[in-house]
């Protein structure tokens, strides 16, 4: 599929037209005040508070010769909730100089640990982070009329994308991970690129398919699917059929290849390139685009089939450093995630008490990746040049979706609009619910099964935003799908039974770190923010919020008294925990925050936090 020659990923002007004085500058004082929130969260930033001047702090620069003030209001867990209009940033003498991004990062290097190798390449992350934010802002709050060709369609208010559909809520967030401030770098996009690949542009995508010779491909999939069978359902006869012209039409046996879908970025900018060779001997042979149209989801290299919503999802590699790493593939990986994937799901689904709370997965079903043997001899493990080609298939969740309910990725609940509306405030409202009885719901559904695997056996899952989906009826949360589980997923109790060929998901995570994946993944880096959002929103009192997951937590301990050994050995109620901070992993090395294989070793812990539901034990 070719943009229209008047969209903005044709259209040069059309593509920058969100770049304007106004937009740039909401978007730089929003990503200061989380910068500021989010380092003083983490103890690289100690901001002091103005002698008689409550709630109001400065923060001076490395070398002292100016100094940010702001306001700012305290919460559980050492968070700041920072009032962005009131950031000001001034010289020696008081004068008040404007704000810019990237001075901040410039000025305060030495504090926040940017090495001259890492700093260059973290500004060019917050230099496209801030284009995406102006992007957004400009579909919330509308354009300059002097500039009527409007770079972003309408985009919905909270109280509008509280009711919206699936895809519309994906595409409506704007804020990406809540604790890192480099979170849309989005490296080896040009400015066309982002129109049509970006997740909160809405673009219609088709994917590129490729034939590959099947001797360098593996292939693996679920148990009761093999590669015809998906192929079937995935692409239409008349597709199959055309594909397989192509292949005979230049004297290739089809039977010799196996098809794989790729990113369109992926085949102009790696594969055609990269893979020349590959190409050029008719390894790998360009098909053409497939039928179905596709959205990419928040994570940028994973797509929903907007023309067959009931088929897979379709995870592609895509060569863009984001968020601490480059997002390709592995084809190794790959090999065993369907494995992995049914493992999973026959525990769920074995699981009484997980049954009942309705939580399941989206399984990862199929997989195919590309050995390239000069790169495989060349590389070495954990290479980007090894992760260039390879694909897998996901299950949708619409086929499970009972009727008169909807679908929202968990991110959601921290969605805030330009204009300050909370998402789920908009939700409780709209469901009639107490705030509390609306919360303990939510809570059910999302904490109760994390609390079920990790205490009955000691399995643990990346829980953040962007990896769980809600299934809502009238607004309240009714049941959670977990997603991206092969690359995710870890077992520390060697009492499960993991087979010997999916080895590689038993760590051994030492003792003191394992309740973290608890308070780390789900208290410090969501239920923090959740908290201050409907604090903030006047919905929910600070004590309301925290005393309801103490509740949540302690009616599973009371309905688990065989468990009690190990609530004991992982005390949820402790008075306090240690902080693990995911910035400084990024201001360290924004190439590859954490080495996959050894995920714990790379781990950056500075002092405790104050466990927000040990008063309620």
């Amino acid at each position: 599929m070719h943009p229209h020659p008047h969209s903005p990923a044709q259209d040069p002007h059309r593509a920058t037209a969100h770049l304007t004085p106004e937009l740039w500058e909401n978007a730089e004082r929003r990503l200061i005040r989380k910068a500021l929130a989010e380092f003083s969260h983490e103890r690289l930033l100690t901001p002091a508070e103005e002698p008689g001047r409550p709630g109001h702090y400065t923060v001076p620069t490395d070398d002292g010769a100016l100094t940010y003030r702001f306001t700012a209001r305290r919460y559980a867990l050492d968070h700041w909730h920072i009032d962005a209009d009131s950031i000001t940033r001034h010289d020696r003498d008081g004068t008040r100089l404007p704000l810019s991004a990237l001075d901040f990062f410039v000025e305060l290097r030495t504090t926040l640990g940017l090495s001259d190798t890492v700093l260059p390449v973290y500004l060019e992350e917050i230099s496209s982070t801030l284009a995406g934010s102006a992007y957004k802002l400009a579909g919330e709050l509308g354009t300059d009329p002097a500039t009527p060709a409007t770079p972003a369609a309408h985009r919905p208010g909270a109280a509008e994308l509280a009711r919206a559909d699936f895809q519309t809520i994906e595409a409506g967030m704007t804020e990406g991970h809540p604790c890192f401030v480099a979170n849309n770098g989005r490296l080896g996009l040009d400015s066309a690129e982002y129109h049509a690949y970006a997740p909160e542009t809405g673009s219609p995508v088709q994917l590129v398919w490729l034939a590959a010779r099947r001797d360098l491909t593996t292939f693996a999939s679920s148990a009761g699917l093999d590669y015809d069978r998906l192929i079937s359902g995935e692409l239409s006869p008349t597709t199959r059929d055309a594909f397989a012209a192509r292949l005979t039409a230049l004297g290739l046996d089809p039977d010799d290849y196996r098809l794989l879908p790729v990113h369109p970025w992926q085949w102009r900018n790696r594969i055609s390139v990269t893979f020349a060779g590959e190409v050029a001997r008719r390894h790998l042979v360009l098909l053409g685009s497939g039928e179905d149209t596709y959205r990419a989801q928040q994570s940028i290299r994973t797509f929903f089939n907007t023309s067959a919503p009931g088929k897979h999802y379709v995870k592609t590699a895509l060569s863009v450093l984001n968020m601490g790493f480059l997002r390709g593939l592995s084809t190794p990986y790959m090999a065993v995630t369907p494995a992995i994937n049914d493992w999973l799901h026959d525990l769920i689904t074995g699981d009484e008490q997980l049954g009942a709370l309705g939580f399941s997965i989206l399984r990862e079903r199929a997989a195919i990746g590309y050995h390239h043997r000069q790169y495989e001899a060349a590389a070495g493990k954990g290479s980007p040049y090894l992760k260039m080609l390879a694909a897998l298939w996901r299950e949708s969740p619409v086929p499970s979706l009972e009727p008169g309910r909807r679908l929202a990725t968990m991110a959601s609940l921290l969605h805030v609009d330009a204009r300050g509306e909370s998402l789920a405030a908009a939700l409780i409202e709209d469901s009639g619910l107490a705030p509390e009885e609306w919360l303990r719901r939510y809570l059910t559904a999302y904490l109760t099964p994390l609390l079920h695997c990790f205490y009955r056996y000691g399995l643990v899952y990346m829980p953040h935003g962007e990896n769980v989906i809600l299934v809502l009826g009238d607004g309240v949360p009714e049941r959670a799908i977990m997603k991206d589980i092969a690359e995710e997923i870890a077992v520390f109790d060697p009492a499960t039974p993991v087979p010997a060929a999916i080895g590689r998901i038993q760590i051994d995570i030492p003792e003191e770190e394992r309740v973290l994946s608890l308070f780390t993944d789900v208290f410090d880096c969501f239920l923090r923010f959740l908290n201050a959002i409907l604090a903030e929103a006047g919905v929910l009192t600070e004590d309301a919020f925290w005393e309801t997951v103490a509740r949540c937590v302690s009616d599973y301990q009371d309905q688990h008294p065989e468990l009690a050994d190990a609530f004991k050995r992982y005390d949820l109620f402790a008075g306090t925990f240690t902080l693990s901070c995911l910035n400084r992993l990024q201001l360290r090395n924004n190439q590859q925050m954490v080495d996959l294989a050894d995920p714990s070793g790379a781990l950056q812990f500075i002092g405790t936090l104050d466990n927000p539901i040990a008063k309620f034990a």
